[in-house]
């Protein structure tokens, strides 16, 4: 069940990502062409780099579940085996809890930009594009969750455990 569960948060996040780029790079096409014929849009400039933002971010929740992000797994095969299991398990926790911290204060930060607005979209709020902080920040605390047990079972299997469940 875990896995179907995965599989489809995963396909869920790729089609998040592709509608993201399709937009940004429809964007970008349009703003171009705008401009090359003479008639710049004021807008396409902040509205790029904020498609540009939210591909990132929630490009990064797709990237935990593929284990895709940089880490240094060296450093925990160094270890003794016996704290293996350990250190996996801590990094785990502070991933989570500074996704949490990240989640939390993404979600202050929008009443404080409640009332901004883009530069060249007056109409739209600063806080719709910051929202992504706060929600690419849950949907990596989902991914982490998700990916934990696959973790936790390299880890005992790197600590000398035997099967595959600790």
């Amino acid at each position: 069940m875990l896995r179907e569960l995965r599989r489809r948060y995963e396909r869920l996040l790729e089609w998040v990502a592709i509608v993201l780029m399709a937009a940004l790079a429809g964007e970008v096409t349009v703003g171009v062409v705008f401009r090359y014929a003479g008639h710049s849009l004021v807008w396409y400039d902040e509205v790029a780099t904020i498609l540009l933002a939210w591909v990132t971010f929630y490009g990064s929740a797709l990237a935990v579940l593929k284990h895709a992000h940089m880490g240094v797994p060296e450093i925990v095969r160094m270890l003794p085996p016996r704290l293996r299991l350990s250190a996996a398990v801590l990094a785990q926790a502070c991933m989570l809890g500074f996704f949490m911290l990240l989640a939390w204060l993404g979600y202050v930060v929008l009443d404080v930009l409640a009332t901004d607005n883009l530069v060249s979209l007056p109409g739209v709020s600063v806080a719709y594009a910051q929202s992504v902080i706060t929600l690419s920040a849950l949907l990596i605390i989902v991914a982490q969750l998700l990916v934990f047990p696959e973790v936790l079972r390299a880890a005992y299997r790197d600590a000398g455990g035997v099967g595959e469940h600790p």
